[in-house]
């Protein structure tokens, strides 16, 4: 008899269990009214907070990745072979690696190097610097001046107790820079992103501004600074080098012109003197002029061989997508948010159906007994 009691309840437990699932989406039906009031007051709070956000524009650029293992036994090398100059020792791997790009781009140094930079809008109302236009013409939401408020009056109340700040002479101090300067260099950090595939080495190059013609343009800018740095970095052995060399030949050609109007002059004022002095002299000079020119010769093809070893390092850079004035803004997505303003009252209003009304009840039950 135990046994038929105990099989026959235990098909009952999903039966219970789907009795109780009816029974809350009934309690919620029952309060349905309320849900759909907090979804059409979360529908207009989502919409004001959607158009008081100020809108963003991203601008990308892809850069494709460069070839790599430059070889030693090409034109460049045939011809520095020829010459007798070895360039395959300074065709090593790179230490500045596409990794490290995004490390370049939000370095201090490169950053405030942007701050000059020239700016102008879409409907042609700001014409200033990037350091300004960050500084004076963002726009904020409105709840920003309220939430900033108290700490406007704190900051304001502990300089009556502090020494004024050293303003300094106005220059830019990379070493030391002011409160205002490290939080724009910070803001533009925020607004610059660099991603490098490692599978494919392509490197993209996102800014966000918030506005569009502002976010192409300086998108353009970067890329170029990004690229002038790395050239830079990769030539500046070999540019040092080739200054050398100029040095060099400077200084051979002119030895070697010296060494050629002695012997001229030499040679005219002593052409019908056959005495043995007279010919040793000549034959001194012609020496003298005859190495002063292999000199300058050598040097003449080491300064070649210079200049191709600078062609021939110097990156080449393939922009796969340009920038271009973005149409439509990147952020904020109005969709979401009403969708998330949305979905938070559902679910709060169906938690206070649920739980939160009944707790409240029992608790006051208790209180009054």
């Amino acid at each position: 008899m135990n046994e038929e009691n105990r099989l026959n309840t235990l098909p009952q437990q999903p039966e219970e269990q789907e009795i109780d699932l009816m029974e809350l989406a009934a309690k919620v039906w029952a309060e349905r009214k309320l849900v759909f009031k907090a979804c059409g007051y979360a529908i207009i709070v989502g919409l004001i907070v959607a158009f008081s956000i100020p809108r963003e524009y991203s601008t990308s650029v892809t850069l494709a990745p460069e070839s790599t293992g430059k070889s030693a036994g090409g034109s460049m090398g045939a011809l520095a072979a020829m010459a007798g100059i070895n360039m395959g020792a300074s065709m090593g791997e790179d230490a500045l690696s596409p990794d490290l790009y995004p490390d370049i781009v939000s370095s201090t140094p490169f950053l405030i190097e942007l701050f000059d930079v020239k700016v102008k809008d879409d409907k042609e109302e700001v014409d200033t610097t990037l350091y300004v236009y960050l500084d004076k013409h963002q726009r904020a939401p409105w709840w920003s001046a309220v939430t900033s408020a108290p700490f406007k009056v704190l900051g304001w109340v502990i300089s009556l107790f502090r020494d004024d700040e050293e303003t300094g002479d106005g220059a830019l101090n990379p070493f030391r820079l002011t409160k205002d300067e490290a939080n724009i260099a910070e803001a533009l950090s925020n607004r610059i992103a660099v991603s490098v595939d490692k599978k494919t080495g392509v490197t993209t190059l996102t800014v966000t501004m918030q506005d569009p013609l502002i976010s192409a343009s300086l998108t353009d800018t970067v890329m170029h600074r990004l690229q002038n740095y790395i050239t830079e970095y990769r030539t500046n052995k070999a540019r040092h080098d080739l200054a050398f060399t100029e040095k060099l030949y400077n200084e051979a050609k002119a030895n070697y012109t010296e060494a050629q109007e002695k012997y001229a002059s030499f040679v005219d004022a002593n052409q019908n003197i056959i005495l043995l002095s007279y010919r040793a002299e000549q034959e001194r000079l012609q020496n003298e002029m005859n190495l002063a020119y292999n000199v300058y010769t050598q040097v003449a093809q080491q300064l070649q061989m210079a200049k191709a070893k600078v062609q021939e390092i110097t990156p080449v850079y393939t922009v796969v997508q340009p920038a271009t004035v973005p149409l439509r803004p990147s952020k904020p997505s109005k969709p979401m948010i009403l969708v998330g303003f949305v979905f938070l009252a559902a679910a709060g209003s169906v938690g206070w159906i649920l739980f939160v009304k009944d707790f409240i009840k029992g608790w006051k039950k208790q209180l009054t007994i």
